[in-house]
């Protein structure tokens, strides 16, 4: 199960990723908002990385505006590792390298075609499982 949330800004591209994870077959939490009424950020960055960071989903996807704002909120939850991407490259090494477990997203950055690559290689990329980058994760959590 994915967890995906999204304030106002990050609304419409939100109900597009989870029409196309849908599509894929792949279960999706949807933990707002649920319309473009003006609302704030941290409320549904904080629920999509609580829901990851309990094990109730595998991974969670926050998007606003920018990507910055929900993903400095996410990645306020202890055990989150949430990475704010623009392009495939970044969402593949960041589950490489780090086992990021949130994709962020900037929904007036990227596109919507762009980002359904984003989330596809994100959702789709494993962790490496490579010492170096593990250490590095284990400082991270310290």
């Amino acid at each position: 199960m994915i967890a995906i949330g999204s304030d106002h800004g990050g609304f419409e591209l939100k109900e597009l990723i989870i029409r196309h994870l849908e599509e894929q077959g792949v279960d999706v939490n949807d933990m707002g908002c649920y319309d473009k009424s003006s609302c704030d950020y941290p409320v549904y960055g904080r629920a999509v990385a609580k829901a990851v960071a309990d094990g109730s989903c595998e991974k969670g996807i926050v998007i606003c505006t920018t990507g910055i704002g929900i993903s400095i909120t996410a990645n306020k939850v202890k055990g989150i590792r949430a990475a704010l991407c623009a392009d495939t490259l970044s969402a593949k090494l960041t589950r490489l390298h780090n086992d990021a477990n949130v994709l962020a997203l900037g929904a007036g950055i990227v596109g919507p075609n762009l980002a359904m690559e984003i989330v596809d290689t994100f959702l789709n990329t494993d962790f490496s499982g490579e010492e170096r980058h593990q250490r590095r994760i284990d400082g991270i959590e310290e």
